[in-house]
């Protein structure tokens, strides 16, 4: 694809929304600088879920090969119920998902994930990675403008077409831009920790997705690595909010919020198993009426950070790349209103449904956490619509592409 020199973006951050998002821009002919604060990018936190709407776009950036042998297609998700302590409805993934959406389902380390992007990036000839640095001038900036990009050794002056806030939910760019529009805490912390295979019984580590529902608290667990490693995160409700996401959690805590609610033996048996844990306080950012301003826009969490409920974090970072790929590359001209007006598509064509993503996570927070009564209406609900309508409701998510 024939493009200008002038066509540079510049993306601030280098996870997974920032690495796909400069994939996905160099596809459509655009030069790409990532800019990075962290000296050395390191893979924080565990396991991820990758459903459909996410697979298609990584194996269309030409990532097959690199995800598809660091991964693992689950069979199934199993919904548990922490009331009785056992299987409530077990949903077809694997080939069912598969051939309905027409792309995997994949579980994989989040580490493994960030590498392949990260050898993709390195082997495309117009990414450039620039660890250790920051852009001075975040706010936006009309074209021509210059982007001070500042590393250890001396500034540097890039002249940027566009420039994208992929840094997270404490994003800097957001704030500069959007001031107003600051993390909310949601009361609720994940714990996330790994068990080797070999230290459970059979049963709790066959290639599946559990999802335990019980009274204000819920446990997903799954295999990753090959199946060697079991990822597993219980939420649970709290008031230590500390930003960041990987702070040391006492085990004994964790284990005491589980005693104390009476949760079955097989919940008990994993959580115990976990010699380390790690604790992440959850904050959303409420829906914003833009992400873009003029030349600049945000994607992935930096613009919708949202509860994990629905495994769609990852999903819904990969799925705006795609867009705002799409957007910039069908750009009218290449003015700053040209850029302006493709990204001001973007946030028309994202919105709406990463508002119905982030509401859906919300209610199913309420759903899992319910007790009494309400959590037995809810085990007779969905046992009563059986696992092919309960994957039917997945569809509107699974079946989305760019």
């Amino acid at each position: 694809m024939t493009r200008s020199r002038s066509r540079t973006v510049v993306v601030a951050g280098a996870g997974i929304g920032g690495l796909t998002a400069s994939l996905a821009l160099a596809a459509k002919g655009c030069r790409v600088l990532i800019i990075e604060t962290a000296e050395r990018l390191e893979g924080v936190g565990a396991g991820l879920q990758l459903s459909p709407n996410a697979t298609r776009v990584l194996i269309e950036l030409g990532l097959h090969a690199r995800l598809s042998a660091r991964a693992l297609a689950p069979e199934a998700v199993s919904i548990m119920s922490a009331r009785h302590g056992g299987e409530i409805c077990r949903i077809p993934l694997g080939e069912t998902a598969a051939l309905r959406a027409g792309a995997p389902y994949w579980v994989m380390h989040r580490a493994d994930l960030q590498a392949a992007l990260l050898e993709q990036v390195h082997d495309h000839p117009d990414i450039e990675l620039r660890l250790g640095a920051r852009v001075e001038d975040a706010a936006a900036f009309a074209i021509g403008a210059k982007a001070t990009v500042c590393d250890d050794t001396a500034g540097a002056q890039e002249t940027a077409w566009a420039l994208i806030g992929a840094d997270g939910v404490w994003s800097a760019l957001r704030s500069r831009l959007f001031p107003d529009a600051a993390p909310l805490f949601s009361g609720l912390i994940a714990w996330r920790g790994t068990v080797e295979a070999a230290q459970l019984p059979h049963d709790m580590t066959a290639p599946r997705i559990q999802l335990w529902m019980g009274p204000d608290a819920h446990l997903v667990t799954y295999p990753m690595s090959g199946g060697d490693q079991i990822n597993l995160i219980a939420i649970v409700p709290g008031g230590w909010n500390q930003p960041g996401g990987n702070a040391a959690g006492d085990s004994a805590d964790i284990k005491r919020t589980f005693a104390q609610a009476h949760w079955p033996e097989p919940a008990h048996v994993m959580i115990d198993a976990v010699n380390r844990w790690h604790k992440w306080a959850l904050f959303t950012i409420p829906p914003m009426a833009a992400w873009h301003r003029d030349t600049t826009a945000l994607l992935g969490d930096a613009a919708h950070a949202m509860l994990p409920f629905v495994a769609q974090g990852a999903g819904m970072a990969i799925e705006d790349a795609a867009v705002l790929a799409q957007c910039l590359g069908e750009a009218a001209n290449e003015n700053a209103e040209g850029v302006a007006a493709a990204l001001a598509r973007y946030t028309r064509l994202r919105r709406a449904r990463v508002a119905r993503v982030q509401e859906t996570a919300q209610l199913n927070g309420r759903i899992y956490h319910l007790r009494g009564v309400a959590a037995l209406a809810r085990d007779l609900a969905i046992r009563a619509m059986g696992p092919q309508r309960m994957l039917a409701r997945q569809e509107w998510i699974y079946s989305w592409q760019p």
